[in-house]
């Protein structure tokens, strides 16, 4: 019965670039829909969508923050409690594939994890339907050696205009939030002694 399942609830973070797509990815998510008119964010936004996974009720609630630098100085209090940091770029824009290290950096000077290294990222290459690809700036092998120097994150290219690939992003970062969930769980239960090493393996088996 559903009443005697666990909720859960995980916080994810949409960082990137504005104009790469992160409000459409979430419309698209959550609500099937797509607009090609263009809305800035403003300060920060959120949504949420309830998923099954593994018997267990999941809610994300999916923080959208506004791209534009000047708003970054909001993005402290919405980093903090952080489940999963989403980072999207244009795959036809080499800038916003070239700001993905400060994106990044700046999620762990904000959210301050207690375990930087292992912290869940995922990484999406959105807007691979224009031009039909010919407009392409960062080919899909260049984005997957970024994931790879980022300790091997799951990457997904998408195209919330066409729905492509964006069910299978999203549900990959809620196991990776209900992972890192568990982990933290672990690492609370046992900071109070010290806990043998244990190698600690990462990544999403979507």
């Amino acid at each position: 019965m559903a009443s005697s399942r666990r909720r859960t609830l995980l916080k994810v973070i949409v960082l990137g670039d504005s104009g790469v797509g992160k409000t459409s990815l979430m419309n698209q998510y959550v609500n099937k829909k797509f607009s090609q008119q263009y809305k800035a964010t403003i300060g920060a936004d959120f949504v949420t969508k309830e998923v099954l996974i593994e018997d267990r009720l999941v809610t994300l609630q999916i923080w959208d923050t506004a791209g534009q630098e000047r708003f970054q100085s909001l993005g402290v209090a919405f980093y903090r409690g952080a489940d999963c940091c989403m980072l999207v770029y244009d795959v036809n824009a080499k800038r916003s594939f070239n700001a993905l290290n400060t994106w990044h950096d700046e999620f762990l000077t904000q959210a301050s994890p207690s375990d930087p290294k292992h912290f869940p990222f995922i990484l999406l290459g959105n807007k691979i339907d224009i031009d039909a690809g010919n407009r392409r700036a960062i080919p899909e092998k260049k984005a997957k050696e970024w994931c790879v120097s980022k300790g091997n994150i799951p990457y997904f290219e998408t195209s919330a205009k066409d729905d492509y690939n964006v069910d299978s992003a999203f549900l990959c970062v809620a196991k990776l939030a209900l992972e890192h969930e568990h982990d933290q769980d672990i690492y609370f239960k046992t900071v109070a002694q010290p806990a043998p090493d244990t190698e600690h393996t990462s990544g999403c088996a979507c």
